[in-house]
């Protein structure tokens, strides 16, 4: 008998209810490294020695017939390591350029349900001498963005010469795979169980029943704050229109001093600065596609997460949401971050967040049918223009094999009727952006890398901020080559300096 742990919760289940044939529901990431980039074979053999460590990385979906009960990770007796491990080179000269548009096919790939549900891809070819990139996909079913980093560093080292990883202590074998039979008969009894859950839940709330009263009030506050927030319809917008399979992909440098030193200046938060450079790089863009943007604010998606402490390190997605105002219209960047920073502690008090989690708890009661319907349903609602994630991530060098990651750029998958997203993460004293389009409604996604850039630029500004290059990469795309580098140092270049012939700037993080 399978364990409730080995079942899919409602949360889970709903981003592979969301997924279709032009959104595809996986998260991702593009890692660039300073070396020689290591072989599949050794990639291979590395990834395997911890597979025990994150054994999720060797299980696929079982699906229970007839649609009577969540899906369930089982071992994939069939695992192949260099069926998820992939190595793929550059044409010459290697640009970033090409590596966008490389990456950009990749994640157009939607990840195969039949096999474990991530792929890890190796490029070499990279211009400036030693260097390699990595590209990671893993399916929003089976990891978060809080947890996603804990997974990272279970993948990667915190040393140059890390330590040799745990014994698991014995072979791996795969248990059998269930039958049809055993999955419906294990769905139905779990859900026999279910009032069974209730009732021991009704009971210890009335052994401690101020606290709970008080808890259950602050979470009834919260959802009606949410559905309010969702009551009120999103404005249209270019962005939120049919989209096909495709996507085009692009990222934004920026220093993560930079930002807390606007941060500082200004007042407010860290996250409050990115929303700002979100709205004022947005509404370039609309004004640029001829869109009237007076008055108008944008609704951003913003995942929070509630995983505790005790949570880190676990795979399954545990998070909330909850709905930022982006004033696009606002032209002055003073104006605009004052106005989203009073929001957002707006937002805060409201208990958005913890309504979200409220009703994401809900799901786990709800039968499938019901959730599969709920998830399409709320696909094509209009309740948020796009999502902007914003994950901390850590704040000291990884290396893989022995080779240091320079720099890392996220990625959000797209749902239905949303051509664009944004995903923010901070690493090692840089905080990239990761911007991701629908291949043809967003075929100028350099365009809004550019607007992104002076967004923070002139934000930087009223704050009274010099911007700094968080590394040489700027004078490697002005000399054609990458300078060399002493270990542990960056290099600070004028961020009027240009970036792969695009003019520069930089964005935030949330931490």
């Amino acid at each position: 008998m399978a364990t409730n742990g080995d079942r899919l919760t409602g949360l889970d289940a709903s981003f592979l209810h969301l997924e279709g044939d032009a959104a595809h529901m996986h998260v991702a990431g593009v890692m660039l490294f300073d070396g020689s980039a290591p072989k599949q074979d050794e990639m291979i053999s590395t990834i395997e020695s911890r597979l025990h460590l994150v054994p999720r990385y060797r299980q696929r979906l079982a699906f229970v017939p007839f649609g009577q009960g969540r899906p369930r990770w089982v071992d994939d007796p069939h695992l192949n390591l260099s069926y998820h491990v992939r190595t793929t080179a550059l044409p010459s000269p290697g640009s970033e350029d090409q590596l966008r548009a490389l990456a950009g096919r990749i994640l157009s790939q939607r990840l195969d349900r039949d096999k474990p549900l991530w792929e890890i891809w190796v490029v070499e070819g990279l211009d400036g001498g030693e260097r390699f990139a990595v590209i990671s996909k893993t399916h929003h079913a089976l990891v978060d963005g809080i947890s996603g980093v804990d997974i990272m560093s279970v993948i990667f080292d915190s040393s140059p010469d890390p330590a040799a990883p745990p014994d698991p202590g014995k072979r791996w074998l795969p248990r059998p795979l269930p039958s049809r039979s055993q999955l419906l008969a294990e769905a139905l009894v779990e859900r026999a169980t279910v009032p069974a859950e209730v009732v021991r839940g009704v009971r210890a709330a009335f052994r401690a029943p101020r606290r709970i009263a008080t808890a259950a009030l602050g979470a009834l506050a919260g959802v009606g704050a949410l559905a309010w927030a969702g009551i009120n319809p999103a404005p249209e917008s270019p962005y939120n229109v049919e989209i096909g399979p495709h996507r085009r992909f692009t990222w934004v440098r920026a220093a993560l001093a930079d930002v807390k030193a606007i941060k500082d200046s200004l007042g407010g938060t860290v996250n409050d600065v990115m929303l700002a450079v979100v709205a004022g790089a947005l509404g370039r863009d609309l004004r640029r596609r001829g869109v009237d943007v007076r008055g108008l604010e944008l609704k951003a998606m913003v995942p929070v997460s509630v995983r505790g402490e005790e949570g880190r390190g676990q795979l399954g997605n545990q998070v909330a949401a909850v709905m930022a105002a982006l004033p696009v219209g606002v032209d002055d960047p003073r104006m605009r971050y004052e106005a989203i920073s009073t929001s957002m502690r707006k937002v805060k008090d409201s208990g958005q967040a913890v309504g979200a989690q409220v009703l994401t708890n809900l799901t786990g009661f709800a039968p499938p049918n019901v959730m599969s319907q709920a998830s399409r349903l709320v696909a094509r609602q209009r309740w948020f223009n796009l999502v902007v994630t914003n994950v901390p991530g850590p704040q000291i060098p990884l290396y893989l094999i022995g080779r240091e990651m320079s720099e890392m750029f996220p990625m959000v998958p797209l749902v239905e009727r949303q051509a664009v997203g944004v995903a923010i993460m901070s690493y090692n004293g840089r905080i990239d952006f990761g911007l991701v389009g629908d291949y043809d409604v967003m075929s100028d996604i350099d365009q809004l890398a550019k607007d992104f850039r002076s967004s923070l630029a002139e934000l930087a500004e009223v704050a009274g901020v010099t911007l700094s290059a968080p590394d040489g990469e700027r004078a490697r795309a002005r000399n054609g080559h990458r300078p060399a580098r002493a270990v542990g140092t960056r290099q600070a270049v004028s961020a009027a300096a240009p970036t792969d012939g695009e003019e520069a700037a930089a964005p935030p993080d949330a931490s």
